[in-house]
């Protein structure tokens, strides 16, 4: 008896198993891929954005037509075909590695950030073959005052999954065991 209740004090739980995240992860990532590209097309088809440049919905909130042809702040822009499929090639590579780790992790606060990456990285690796650029529409402003660049679900994803990781990388430290004083 004492022997089964020390095995199942060792036994790890069941929500921190890895396979427990997977199915949950990866439908997180599906959802924002999905929504991504629902709203660049429906930016792109029903509102024409393209033709229309920017429409105001609001004293803070615009939809503006912008094709991203770089990452993130402009930096990494294709200027041309070959370095277009580079960073196509580049960003294929980093989903990869953000893949392997959610099929590996097993906290499920960084499955869910995670996630939200490598759904919105998909979301931009799709507008970059499709079209050459990734469609930004989403301009959040304050009179003239732009905090953000024009940006779209995918980048709000990737950017909120990425603040997820940070914050819990600087903020929470697992368990370690005691120091023994001598």
């Amino acid at each position: 008896m004492a022997e089964t209740v020390k095995r199942a004090a060792r036994a790890p739980h069941p929500s921190t198993e890895p396979g427990n995240h997977r199915a949950f992860g990866f439908s997180i990532a599906a959802f924002i891929f999905i929504l991504d590209q629902a709203t660049k097309w429906v930016v792109t088809n029903i509102f024409q954005l393209r033709q229309r440049g920017t429409i105001e919905l609001l004293p803070i909130f615009d939809l503006k037509w912008v094709e991203n042809r770089g990452v993130s702040m402009g930096f990494l822009t294709a200027g041309s075909e070959l370095e277009r499929w580079l960073l196509v090639a580049l960003t294929i590579g980093l989903s990869v590695l953000v893949t392997v780790w959610l099929w590996r992790e097993n906290r499920r606060d960084d499955v869910l950030a995670l996630s939200l990456v490598l759904g919105g990285a998909l979301g931009n690796i799709l507008d970059r073959v499709r079209f050459g650029y990734v469609v930004d529409f989403a301009d959040l402003h304050f009179g003239d005052i732009h905090p953000f660049l024009v940006f779209n679900v995918s980048d709000a994803a990737i950017t909120i999954g990425i603040l997820l990781l940070l914050v819990r990388a600087l903020l929470t430290r697992d368990g370690k065991a005691p120091r023994e004083e001598v």
